[in-house]
């Protein structure tokens, strides 16, 4: 209850005799006011309606029951983040090139259209919306620009970029010649006969 409507509470307790600790919680004693009375042009029925639900039952909250997202307790900052990383998150905005997730470190994390899923998609919103609950992993980490980078693909590399890389070689290898032409050896000066004849 707002406080400025403590007054108008108070009001309703003088009124049918009762003090306050009795009135608040007590829906037999709740029950006993009329609304109508104090209707007025600062305070309306709808509002009068919502004071005495809250006598009724003090401490009841209105919204929508809270459902914890799961966020990491020792992830609280961009700082506490490292490439691999699984999280939980819940997307808060869904754009053409892919959802923003909010994964608990005041700054949100996108996951671009091409990491939403593991197959094609032409649009973000066949798979996420706004509210959704999803896991992530962390693909890029930039503090000095604050970016994130995510993927929700169950098949995507632990780490960012394209994750194909060249094969490394085995210590001791010698590298292969497969597709390379070795030079044409020099090709030797012509001997010249000094008999001028004998070069034709």
């Amino acid at each position: 209850m707002h406080p400025e409507r403590y007054s108008l509470v108070e009001t309703m307790a003088a009124d049918i005799g009762q003090p306050l600790d009795k009135l608040v919680g007590n829906v037999e004693v709740v029950s006993k006011i009329s609304i109508r009375k104090y209707v007025s042009d600062a305070v309306g029925e709808p509002t009068l309606n919502d004071i005495i639900s809250e006598l009724r039952k003090p401490g009841r909250d209105p919204r929508e029951q809270f459902e914890d997202v799961g966020f990491r307790e020792d992830v609280t900052t961009m700082a506490d983040l490292s490439e691999g990383m699984e999280l939980k998150g819940i997307v808060t905005n869904v754009t053409a090139f892919g959802a923003f997730v909010d994964i608990g470190v005041h700054q949100d994390g996108l996951v671009h259209i091409s990491q939403l899923c593991d197959r094609y998609i032409n649009d973000p919103s066949e798979v996420v919306q706004a509210g959704d609950r999803i896991t992530v992993r962390v693909l890029e980490v930039d503090l000095p620009r604050k970016r994130i980078s995510l993927t929700a693909r169950k098949n995507a590399p632990a780490t960012g970029g394209s994750g194909t890389a060249a094969p490394r070689r085995q210590t001791g290898e010698r590298p292969s010649n497969t597709g390379l032409r070795r030079p044409a050896a020099p090709t030797p000066p012509r001997q010249f006969n000094a008999n001028p004849f004998a070069n034709l």
